[in-house]
Parts: structure tokens; C-alpha cells; sequence
């Protein structure tokens, strides 16, 4: 091996990595790879040029995210440099950081201690983790040609050149993690994969999350480097214009697939761009914005940026109304949860407002909703107690189960309602809830999303063949008893209204009103129509999926267009103020469309106030 090499494995996934060029996506069927198009040119490709593009500046500071592959970069970028006869000295930022003990005891009240799953959000700044006076120390040698210094938080050391950030995205930090070929921030070594994925949550990305935002509008040169040996990047100003003209036209996210324990078949049989190649998919992130990314294309090639990295800069365009309320923290996630030919999810509940704030400092919390994009016939959704339900003889049910490995008669004690196309079921937090057999749920949520308590997970083993992990204790403190029996029915499905109907000649067109809980912050409409049909923003972010049809065009009115699939989901934010959906062949879709309802309506405690940071 040579040192410019990675380790043969050196990302542990079932999913390939984005390309640099942007592949053909089979004729009207799902993109994986969405890209937002750029004038042609823009983006470029590899060491030789990126060493070309810096080679006459005398200092260079290359900051960037944690999970990059620093070592490697630095030693590819050298040798391209020394094929140009550069005399470059290089200066590595981890050498000023604190010892890994020093920043262990720093962390540990943020850690959760040996909860395996949750922490509390990092209250601090990524200068945190740096010995300051050892940081004031790394500088620049008189006698290079160029002097560069590289790694995450370089910008804090206060040298004065031409700034470069490298990105990578998060699916691929934990693809890195799995593999054991990238350490936490700090770390001694590589961590258990888990316990790397609590931390990089919990800790490393808020606090480098505060360092980009800060820097955003003073770094020169954007890196992509999710493939390693052949980074793309361009221009910050470039990306800055494209960020801009995004927030006020449309985006759609970067989605990436997983498979699970209980995971199907749908998802591997209606997208043929995914390695077929695995047992099953369970989820499709179309809109986890925290760890989803925004592809840009010039020309073939391909670049992405953080989904935050716009949130950062254009939040108040892309939020409307409630930005003062969410800041760079986008409210809305959609992801596809598919038990088609697979298994039942748990049973399962989600935080309390004031819980999820006090003990995991989260701003808001994970109120969900289930729409049923398809289903096999005999498809259910557990939701909510049995008339009869006694608490603590669940409770005493549960453990039992889980400390026997007996199986627990679930219908005893939970609901199984009958699931059919296009229905909405209400999940509010407090709420027991569950996806049956043969659904491919559309999951319409608050953007918190891995606050899960699992009460009974049918006695599965995850993907490595170790328990899953249930969180009984935690439910119990957050579930709603009286959410039960009739009320289900009543309050908890969505019951449709029609709002607005036309029709002239053989065009048509209605709006679908699906409400929300009084819970939920957010409220869904669906757009029926056959020609045309013109949308207003009204203040709000709209997010949006081709839930029946074939393709939708979208149009807005600084004339930018794009074709949508079934099943994929874009974003329109509120500064596009309007836009018109379109069927090209004029057949009869159905859109789906999420939006933040009228501050009048939010329940005191839900939303986060206006003083959030």
C-alpha cells in the first residue's frame, strides 16, 4: 500500500458513494442522485487541479468538517503539489487539540453515560477542543513557497489566506465509522460504530455545525471529498449564488437508503438506481435535513453540500414566517419506511416536548404522521390502547418479554387499524404507534429523528445479530394512556376535507385537506388535478411528494422548471412565493404537500419561541 492509499475497506455500506459525474437515470423513474444545475463549468475534479488552483497563494487554510479523511487528503494534495515543483509546508490542526482525555471529561456530561443510544446536545464550540495557546503556535515557515494549514477548525488558528472548507456528507461519516477507518472528534481511536454515531450526534456535529455557520460567508473554495481520491469543489461564490437562487425557486434533497431488520421489498423493487444486491431496505431518508445533503451538477460533474449549509445562509428565505422560530433548523422530515414482504416496526413512542428538551436539548420534538403511499390488502398500522389497556399490566408484560424472550400478546393491549392507500394516521408525541406488515409508509414528521422509544420489537435481532435495544423505562415517562379505543378512530386518522374544486372543459383540479392533530405543528394538503394547478406559499416552506402519477413538472415564477418522479420528494421554500404544478401528459396526480400551520394555531410548548439559537 502506498501512502497516499486508503485501507481496502475503508466504508462499511451496501450503498455505492455518490459519483463525481453524474450518472442517466432510468426515463421517468426515482433519481438517487437529484442535482441542482449550475452554467457548465463551474465545478472541477481531483488533486492536479486543486493544486493547480492554489498553488500561487501563499497561505491556504483548509478547514472542514469532522469525518474527512485529513491524512489522506493532505498527502494526495502534496504529491500533486511536488509534481508542480511546490515547495509546500504543511500544517496538521490536530496537533493543538486537547489530549483525548482532556476532551472526554470535556464531553462526558453530554455523553448520556452508558445510555447506548442518547446524549445531550453539545452546548459548546468546536474551539473547545483545542489547547488555544498550542493553536496560537501553528505558523506559517518563511521559508515555503506556500504554507497550508489543513484540518477541522483551521480558520480558528487566525492565519490570513485563501480559505477552502471541505465537506463530507453524514450517511458517509457513518458509512467511514462503521469501518472503523475515521475516529470522533478528538477520540484516541476509532470508537464502536454506535457509540461513534452517539457522539458525532450529541457532539461533534453541533459543535462543528456552529464553526461552518460561522465561517460560511468567508471561505473562497467549497471541497466535496465523499469520494477521496477524486474530490470535486468550486468556488464559494458559486455555491453561495446557487444556495440563493435555491431558497427561492425549488430543491430536492439527496436521499439515501438503508436496510433494517425489518426491512422490504418495495423500495429495492421500485427504484432501480440501488444496489439489488442486499436482503431488504427499510428506510429511504428523502428529508432528514440534519444528515441529507444538496447535490449541484456543471456540466457531468457532481457536487454536495450539507442540506444545513443552506440553512445557514438562506434560512429565512426558505422558512418564511416561522423562521425566527426555527432558525438554521428545518422543520419538516420526510423518509419512507418499507415492511412490504418484511416485518412488523416496534412498538414505539416518541418524547414530550418538555422532555426531549430537558434531557437530550432538542428544540422541539418528533411529532410524526403515517401516509400510506401503497400497501398490500391486508395492511395495518398499530396505533394507540385497547378501551381495556392497564398500564401496569403492560408495563409488567413488557419486561416480562423482554427479560423471558417470550412473545408478547400484542393484541391485547395495542390497536390495529386497518391501512389503506393514501390514508394519514396522526402520531403525535405520547402516542404508541407502529407500522404493520406490507406498507410502504410515506413518514411525515417534526425534523428530530432518532428519539425513539421502543416499548416490543417482536423479539429481533439487528443487522449485526445483537438485541435491539428497547427503551421501556423512557415510554412509560412519555406515553398517553387515555389515547385509546374510539378516540383513535376519531381524533388520530385524518379525516379528508375538500377545500377547493374546478373544473373547466376536461380540466380539474382539488385541494384535499388532510388535518394534522392539534399537536402537530404542521399541517398537509393534497393536490389533485389533471392539467394544472397554481400554489401559493403564504409565508410557509412547502415540501412535497408525487404520491400517484407518473411525473409532475414544477414552475416557479423566476421560470425555473423540473420534472419530479413518483415518490420523490422536493422542497419549495416560501421566498418562491408561488408555483405551478403541471401534469405533462395530463394525466390525473396526486402531490402531497406539507406546511407550517399559522402561528395562531400552534400549541403553547410545541414550537420553538423566537429567542432559539
Amino acid at each position: 500500500m502506498t501512502p497516499t492509499q486508503l485501507p481496502h475497506i475503508w466504508r462499511k455500506t451496501t450503498q455505492d458513494v455518490m459519483p463525481a459525474i453524474k450518472p442517466s437515470a432510468p426515463s421517468a423513474q426515482y433519481d438517487i442522485y437529484p442535482a441542482f444545475p449550475l452554467a457548465p463549468g463551474l465545478i472541477q475534479t481531483g488533486y492536479d487541479m486543486l493544486a493547480e488552483t492554489i498553488a500561487e497563494t501563499r497561505t491556504v487554510i483548509i478547514d472542514g468538517y469532522p469525518g474527512v479523511f485529513w491524512e489522506h487528503f493532505q498527502l494526495k494534495l502534496s504529491a500533486s503539489l511536488e509534481a508542480r515543483d511546490v515547495n509546500a509546508h504543511f500544517v496538521y490542526t490536530a496537533e493543538a487539540l486537547l489530549s483525548p482525555e482532556k476532551i472526554d471529561q470535556m464531553i462526558a456530561p453530554y455523553m448520556g453515560g452508558s445510555d447506548p443510544l442518547f446524549g445531550f446536545r453539545y452546548q459548546g464550540k468546536l474551539v473547545d477542543f483545542f489547547d488555544i495557546q498550542h493553536l496560537k503556535t501553528l505558523r506559517p515557515d518563511p521559508q515555503a513557497e506556500i504554507n497550508i494549514l489543513y484540518g477541522c477548525g483551521a480558520a480558528l488558528a487566525g492565519w490570513s489566506g485563501l480559505l477552502l472548507y471541505v465537506d463530507v456528507p453524514k450517511n458517509e461519516i457513518q458509512f467511514r465509522a462503521r469501518a472503523k477507518t475515521i475516529s470522533n472528534l478528538g477520540a484516541a481511536a476509532p470508537l464502536d460504530p454506535k457509540l461513534a454515531y452517539k457522539r458525532s450526534y450529541f457532539i461533534d456535529w453541533p459543535a462543528a455545525n456552529k464553526h461552518k455557520a460561522a465561517i460560511l460567508s468567508q471561505v473562497d473554495w467549497f471541497v466535496d471529498e465523499q469520494c477521496p481520491d477524486y474530490p470535486t469543489f468550486l468556488p464559494a461564490n458559486t455555491l453561495r449564488s446557487g444556495l440563493l437562487k435555491m431558497a427561492h425557486s425549488f430543491f430536492r434533497a439527496r436521499p439515501w437508503f438503508e436496510p433494517g431488520p425489518w426491512g422490504g421489498q418495495w423500495i429495492k423493487n421500485h427504484i432501480q438506481q440501488l444496489n439489488q444486491d442486499v436482503s431488504n431496505y427499510a428506510w429511504s431518508f428523502e428529508l432528514i435535513t440534519p444528515e441529507n445533503g444538496l447535490a449541484f451538477q456543471s456540466g457531468e460533474l457532481m457536487l454536495e453540500v450539507s442540506f444545513d449549509t443552506l440553512m445557514f445562509q438562506e434560512y429565512q428565505a426558505v422558512l418564511g414566517d416561522c423562521a425566527e422560530n426555527f432558525k438554521s433548523e428545518f422543520p419538516i422530515r420526510y423518509d419512507f419506511l418499507d415492511t412490504v414482504d418484511g416485518g412488523n416496526l416496534s412498538l414505539q413512542v416518541h418524547p414530550r416536548p418538555e422532555y426531549i428538551r430537558s434531557n437530550f436539548g432538542e428544540n422541539f420534538t418528533q411529532d410524526e404522521c403515517y401516509y400510506i403511499l401503497a400497501c398490500v390488502p391486508e395492511a395495518r398500522v398499530n396505533l394507540g390502547f385497547k378501551d381495556a389497556i392497564n398500564p401496569q399490566e403492560f408495563q409488567a408484560a413488557l419486561i416480562h418479554s423482554a427479560q423471558t424472550g417470550e412473545t408478547l400478546d400484542v393484541d391485547r393491549f395495542v390497536q390495529s387499524l386497518p391501512a389503506q392507500k393514501h390514508d394519514l394516521f396522526l402520531i403525535p408525541n405520547g402516542t404508541i404507534h407502529g407500522s404493520g406488515i406490507g406498507n410502504l409508509v410515506l413518514e411525515i414528521s417534526a425534523t428530530p429523528y432518532i428519539f425513539t422509544f421502543k416499548m416490543y420489537d417482536w423479539l429481533r435481532m439487528d443487522l449485526d445479530g445483537k438485541p435491539r435495544t428497547l427503551n421501556i423505562e423512557r415510554a412509560f415517562q412519555n406515553v398517553y394512556f387515555d389515547r385509546k379505543g374510539e378516540l383513535i378512530e376519531n381524533d388520530f386518522v385524518s379525516h379528508p376535507i375538500l377545500l377547493e374544486q374546478s373544473n373547466s372543459g376536461d380540466a380539474w383540479q382539488r385541494v384535499v385537506h388532510l388535518p394534522t392533530h392539534i399537536n402537530h405543528f404542521y399541517d398537509v394538503h393534497r393536490l389533485e388535478f389533471n392539467r394544472w394547478i397554481e400554489v401559493k406559499t403564504l409565508g410557509s416552506c412547502h415540501v412535497l411528494s408525487l404520491v400517484e402519477g407518473q411525473v409532475v413538472r414544477i414552475e416557479t415564477s423566476d421560470g425555473t422548471m423540473a420534472d419530479f418522479h413518483f415518490a420523490e420528494t422536493f422542497v419549495v421554500p416560501a421566498a418562491a412565493k408561488n408555483y405551478r404544478l403541471t401534469s405533462p401528459e395530463g394525466n390525473g396526480i396526486k402531490v402531497l404537500k406539507t406546511f407550517i400551520k399559522s402561528p395562531s394555531l400552534w400549541v403553547p410548548g410545541v414550537v420553538p419561541n423566537a429567542s432559539i439559537s
